[in-house]
């Protein structure tokens, strides 16, 4: 018969003492707890024997807490891993991030342009399919992706015509500001059809063309050809027979033109080509309007995912963004105002470097609790572009001498000022000063303000000459006289978007 063990015996005893940490003693008597985990337990067997624990230092305490302002600021800055940290001292990720962002460098993907760049796809297909010529006029304001669409667009049509067993068109890309003259797109468009060494006698390229799209081709398999003329209002001529007769050659019975025009004026096919409107050739229009204040925003944030940091803090991006819009909606003019932030912040760390440091002794006796905002806070906040930078690059760029004169003028000289930037919206370049006043009047009645009578206005037109800001030519009528802006429209634009009118009166 086994033998029961006593709770004195020394055995006894030794469970007891192993178990002290396990069990609580009230009056004398032992009571059992609560069944605790391994980990526990492992924990309190070694409690007698740990050593106190070196209290951290209050810098320590303020960067291991897990709600510290160091890692909210790790939170909304970074989000990513902390390994990807921009560090603008070093000369080439400054230099990387500068091209990521210069208007020269073109992105992979053309956002927020998906459907005009479908439309002018899809014309370019069917003329392909069908072997039929056409043309198409693509307008729009300065920096809304014209012709960077045009690049992806040239790309799609050769792939899509190779994917579909076609013959893919010939491309004859050009900007019309590098012609000697206009009518030298006759010749490069001739040299094309590799006709140079059989044209003889006096005929000019232009007519070699007209001949050559009057007759039936004698090979069956000659291509389309797309021409792509970009800055085409360089081709207005006195006359405007260059762009009538460029127009024209789509609308031979043999032409195998695609000719896509590219320019800023609206309107520029009713005012320079109204002989095809009425020989029902008039070309198709695609409008690529201004950036809206989310569009240039996420364009700043797809030309930004090629680089491995983070540069930009997201309300300094908001802010371009919508000062940009609020102004021209032209990219360009946010591309180069985020290269200026970059640049004021690598001048920011260019002074700051070339400050007087503190030496190791001084260094030695500072408190924690005053450390400086640079030494305690990650890095990344101080090299990352905020949003004070972006304000100086705003000021920069917008604000001028030109922007404090148009700011101090009297309200009628605003009015006729805005009167104008509305006109000449269309594409048109200068107005007669009877034409601007009709504008002017208009303004005036939706804003409920007594206009001034036209030799008032004309006086105001001749001030508005002498400072800078208009060009008057000459004329014996004040109405006759020619007017010509001599100041940027995003300026007067950003000048006057503070009040309501002009605001209203400029979207």
């Amino acid at each position: 018969m086994p033998a029961i063990v006593d709770r004195n015996s020394s055995p006894f005893k030794g469970m007891l003492a192993a178990k002290g940490c396990e069990v609580a003693g009230s009056n004398g008597c032992c009571t059992p707890q609560k069944r605790k985990l391994r980990s526990d337990s492992a924990a309190a067997k070694d409690c007698s024997v740990s050593t106190p624990m070196k209290p951290k230092s209050p810098r320590r305490r303020l960067i291991s807490s897990p709600s510290s302002p160091v890692n909210q600021i790790k939170e909304d800055l970074i989000g990513k891993p902390e390994n990807r940290c921009w560090n603008p001292r070093d000369v080439d990720q400054m230099r990387v991030v500068k091209e990521a962002l210069h208007v020269s460098t073109a992105p992979s993907t053309v956002v927020c342009r998906e459907d005009e760049q479908k439309r002018v796809l899809d014309f370019c297909k069917t003329c392909v399919e069908q072997e039929k010529a056409g043309s198409l006029y693509i307008c729009g304001c300065p920096g809304t992706g014209k012709s960077l669409s045009m690049e992806k667009v040239k790309q799609q049509v050769i792939d899509w015509a190779t994917l579909e067993v076609l013959q893919p068109p010939d491309i004859l890309a050009m900007n019309c500001t590098s012609l000697a003259n206009a009518s030298v797109i006759f010749s490069k468009i001739l040299g094309m059809h590799q006709l140079k060494k059989k044209t003889t006698g006096s005929m000019s390229p232009l007519q070699h063309l007209q001949t050559l799209y009057s007759n039936k081709q004698v090979s069956s398999g000659s291509k389309m050809m797309l021409i792509i003329a970009d800055e085409l209002d360089y081709l207005i001529t006195r006359d405007r027979t260059v762009l009538h007769d460029l127009f024209m050659l789509t609308t031979f019975p043999f032409s195998r033109c695609i000719l896509i025009g590219i320019a800023n004026s609206i309107d520029l096919a009713d005012r320079f080509l109204p002989r095809l409107q009425s020989l029902n050739c008039k070309p198709m229009v695609v409008t690529f309007r201004a950036y809206s204040k989310d569009q240039i925003l996420s364009i700043l944030r797809e030309r930004l995912l090629v680089l491995p940091y983070i540069v930009f803090h997201q309300q300094a991006l908001e802010l371009c963004a919508r000062k940009v819009a609020a102004a021209s909606g032209d990219m360009r003019k946010a591309l180069s105002v985020c290269r200026s932030a970059v640049e004021i912040l690598e001048a920011e760390l260019r002074e700051s470097a070339a400050g007087v440091s503190l030496t190791s002794v001084e260094s030695e006796f500072i408190s924690p609790q005053t450390l400086p905002a640079h030494e305690v806070f990650p890095s990344q906040e101080n090299n990352t572009v905020r949003i004070d930078h972006m304000a100086l690059a705003l000021s920069k760029t917008f604000r001028s001498p030109i922007v404090d004169t148009i700011q101090s003028l009297p309200q009628h000289q605003q009015i006729i000022l805005c009167s104008a930037v509305k006109y000449f919206r269309g594409g048109k370049k200068d107005t007669t000063v009877g034409e601007l006043n009709k504008c002017y009047i208009n303004i005036c009645k939706s804003a409920l303000i007594p206009p001034v009578g036209i030799m008032e206005f004309s006086s105001l037109c001749r001030v508005l000459n002498d400072q800078g800001l208009f060009k008057l030519g000459q004329s014996r009528d004040d109405k006759l006289k020619r007017v010509t802006l001599k100041v940027d429209e995003a300026d007067i634009s950003f000048a006057l978007q503070g009040i309501r009118l002009f605001r209203n009166c400029l979207q």
